[in-house]
């Protein structure tokens, strides 16, 4: 029988790079956001353009919210979908087990 993605060990060693690069990609996403805000605030003429910013930010934060929630079960999920969306590279995974990153990378494909 395989083994499902929520199945998997994380090694303490592994169990820190996967940290370091859950935050990194935090950092990243959300850095890109409060950049993207800054530029698009010196934008705002109207009332409604602040409104239109607004429902764009609690969008964002939802989420934002959904996305980085830390769970081994679901991790290798998350990794794939962050690393898809650019806020990873499978380069900041290393140090995990080959059958994680490989799994990761097969499921950027999909």
């Amino acid at each position: 029988m395989m083994m499902q993605a929520g199945e998997l060990m994380w090694s303490e060693t592994e169990q820190q790079i996967a940290k370091v690069a859950f935050e990194k990609a935090y950092e990243r996403e959300t850095q890109t956001l409060v950049q993207m805000i800054r530029d698009s605030a010196d934008q705002i003429a109207e009332l409604k353009d602040l409104w239109k910013l607004h429902d764009f930010l609690s969008a964002r934060r939802h989420d934002i919210d959904g996305k980085y929630d830390y769970d081994y079960s679901e991790l290798i999920f998350t990794f794939a979908q962050l690393v898809k969306q650019g806020w990873l590279n499978l380069e900041d995974l290393e140090g995990l087990d080959k059958t994680k990153i490989t799994k990761v990378a097969a499921l950027t494909r999909m």
